[in-house]
């Protein structure tokens, strides 16, 4: 069994496990696993898989008749769809998985595939079963547009299932021989993103797997950044301009304005297109009583190698074809990766509240967590049950010692979301210092909570 899988492996298999045929769509981000996992529900049945080329449909038709022709299938030069799918199915009665990858390309070009897709499903109902997987890694275009193009198409369809990236706890399984911090400094590189994660090498440490595996000009990932964003979207030349100004601090509306000089309008329109794709996320604060100091209209990228790519590498490629690898991560990355790193600390820290609440290692069940982004800081972990009962917590992760300072930070952060915290959970890569322990000694609900205790 792939990492971090198996429910989406069982859901398919709930699926195929049903007395009839099914269309199901499965879809997620570029890099994100759909095809280890289909190779993995698969495995023990009858199947074909095809990827769809961005052709016409008469090109479209012509392409797979010749792959299929080269497996000693006999087909017209440009056979119908439903020919097709009659002949992958053959003399079998057992029933068989079609998957058919980035459908999108077929169903843009329009309504034929679609339309013969189904008719060949109900026209083998009676002798034999199938199940059809069309798999898609245009997120944006599968929740927002698929819909509307395939029309009543839509009440075919058996079930959605979206791929998300993996969390940290399995990235830690998969990196077995790094450390908790190699660990996350990888998640904050990387994210859950099996197609990246199988780039590095957990017997390096991470400066030697970025300047191996991403610097490098003959890697896979040094122009992936980029290649991510531009299998999607078009106007690059804008959307650059947008995340490169995210990536460099700029996240609220009103400060992308004034660096790109786009009107508001304008950027809001990317905006919510990079959203679509789940590049960026909008910060929803922390619903608190303290509305009037919590910050709003934030942005940021969310996925984690654009993020990457765009803090250091698209504003220093003039430099990268001149550098050396190492000399280039010593020179522009080395300097702040710790402070790049500790964004995503904060993540780490949230999702192990959430599997210490699966557990039954919290003070009380939570219900829901968040983070509280105020004008004049941050609550980086909050946790409510029903009742609100509260966890709050900060997370340090750049600076060699959290100090009692960063304490006092935290409790004036929560005077002005005018949240009252049960516990307090601080969480540290490094050290905590003196006053802050004897305060945790004598305070039952402050928790010091370091790496190894993660």
């Amino acid at each position: 069994m792939i990492l971090g899988r198996e429910s989406e492996v069982n859901y398919l298999n709930m699926h195929f496990d049903q007395d009839d045929s099914r269309i199901m769509v499965v879809y997620g981000e570029k890099n994100v696993g759909k095809t280890a996992l289909l190779h993995q529900f698969v495995r023990d049945k009858s199947f074909y898989y095809y990827c769809a080329k961005y052709v016409s449909l008469r090109e479209q038709r012509y392409q797979w008749g010749a792959e299929l022709k080269k497996k000693g299938i006999r087909l017209p030069e440009y056979p119908e769809f439903t020919d097709i799918f009659k002949s992958l199915m053959g003399n079998e009665k057992k029933k068989k998985v079609i998957i058919v990858d980035e459908f999108q390309n077929m169903v843009k070009a329009g309504d034929e595939f679609i339309r013969q897709l189904i008719w060949f499903v109900h026209e083998i109902q009676a002798s034999c079963q199938v199940m059809i997987v069309l798999c898609s890694s245009s997120i944006g275009w599968v929740e927002n547009n698929m819909v509307t193009k395939i029309g009543e198409a839509a009440y075919e369809l058996s079930g959605l299932l979206k791929i998300r990236a993996l969390g940290f706890e399995t990235l830690r399984e998969y990196f077995a021989g790094f450390s908790m911090e190699q660990s996350i400094e990888a998640y904050a590189v990387l994210g859950g993103m099996p197609g990246l994660l199988k780039q590095f090498d957990d017997k390096l440490s991470i400066k030697e797997n970025i300047c191996r595996y991403i610097l490098n000009r003959n890697a896979f990932l040094y122009e992936e950044g980029q290649r991510i964003a531009a299998q999607e979207l078009r106007e690059m030349g804008v959307y650059n301009t947008i995340l490169a100004a995210l990536a460099s601090g700029r996240h609220k509306l009103n400060d992308l304005h004034l660096h790109t000089e786009f009107s508001r309008a304008k950027i809001s329109v990317y905006l919510k297109n990079l959203m679509e794709l789940e590049f960026v996320e909008k910060v929803f604060s922390y619903d608190t009583e303290g509305k009037a100091n919590t910050q709003k209209g934030i942005y940021r990228i969310s996925n984690h190698f654009v993020h990457f790519y765009f803090t250091y590498i698209y504003p220093n490629l003039s430099s990268l074809e001149q550098m050396e690898p190492l000399e280039f991560y010593n020179c522009y990355i080395e300097p702040s990766f710790k402070y790049y790193v500790a964004e995503y600390f904060k993540s780490v820290c949230r999702q192990y509240i959430e599997k210490w609440n699966k557990w039954g290692k919290l003070p009380f069940e939570i219900e829901k967590t968040g983070e509280w982004v105020g004008k004049f800081g941050t609550i980086d972990v909050i946790a409510q049950n029903e009742e609100g009962r509260t966890i709050a917590g900060i997370c340090n992760w750049d600076n060699p010692m959290m100090r009692y300072d960063d304490y006092e930070w935290l409790l004036f952060c929560l005077k002005k979301a005018k949240l009252q915290a049960d516990y307090i959970y601080l969480f540290s890569s490094n050290r905590f210092d003196e006053k802050l322990r004897l305060e945790a000694a004598v305070k039952q609900n402050l928790k010091l909570i370091s790496l190894d205790e993660m």
